[in-house]
């Protein structure tokens, strides 16, 4: 037997919640990830489901953040090997880690958060870890507000309170409680916290893939 090349990977399988009740938002989730560093890019791969992959953590939660931004989606994320070398297009990307990914957003039907995480039984309790921080995360941008998106979205931006506060008519008084109803602070740590999470958790399931293909493995739209 042929062994296949394979490097690590984190898949995303995304899936509408209520699709049969609501109209399809497929367009407007690619859209808001369009900008964001992947390995394969989000594609639609079937009904109103998207997939994608990435296989740099610290790139993890810009988009789990606008996966769940709306509440419009469930979350699988699929962790380890992909077979070697990558397609162009996710949707003939093949590999444990997509089998996981689509395991992972069934199971997210009945889990909090409408997420959850499968990995390889090295990687489990990191993956059980990194799923326990994105519930954790999921709950706090649940309960952030319009207003509060529109500080935090700013904020991240760049501007400063008063700068915000230039830009939405209101007193830097009022952004600086808009933000702090909006957990701006709790959310930056929630960034930093995932992004080492999904880094102890692909390094935990590096043994099932193979090391000579994992030098080429970097997530596009990331800076040098």
């Amino acid at each position: 037997m042929v062994a296949v090349a394979s490097l690590v990977g984190l898949v995303l399988t995304v899936d509408q919640r209520g699709s049969r009740r609501g109209p399809d938002r497929v367009g407007d989730l690619l859209a808001a990830v369009a900008d964001a560093p992947t390995r394969l890019a989000f594609q639609r791969t079937a009904g109103d489901e998207v997939q994608a992959l990435v296989t740099e953590p610290a790139h993890l939660p810009a988009l789990v953040e606008r996966v769940l931004r709306s509440g419009d989606w469930r979350l699988g994320l699929g962790l380890g090997a992909v077979q070697a070398p990558l397609p162009e297009d996710v949707r003939e990307a093949r590999g444990p880690a997509f089998v996981r990914a689509r395991a992972a957003v069934e199971a997210a039907r009945t889990s909090p958060a409408g997420l959850r995480v499968h990995a390889p039984e090295p990687a489990e309790a990191s993956a059980r870890a990194l799923e326990s921080a994105l519930w954790l995360w999921a709950s706090l941008l649940e309960r952030r507000t319009r207003r509060g998106w529109e500080v935090v979205d700013l904020v991240d931006a760049g501007a400063t309170y008063e700068q915000a506060a230039h830009r939405l008519g209101v007193t830097p008084s009022a952004v600086s409680q808009r933000a702090a109803a909006a957990g701006l602070a709790e959310g930056r740590r929630a960034r930093e916290l995932v992004a080492h999470l999904a880094d102890l958790a692909l390094a935990a399931a590096r043994s099932e893939a193979d090391p000579a293909a994992e030098t080429h493995a970097t997530d596009r739209g990331a800076q040098p």
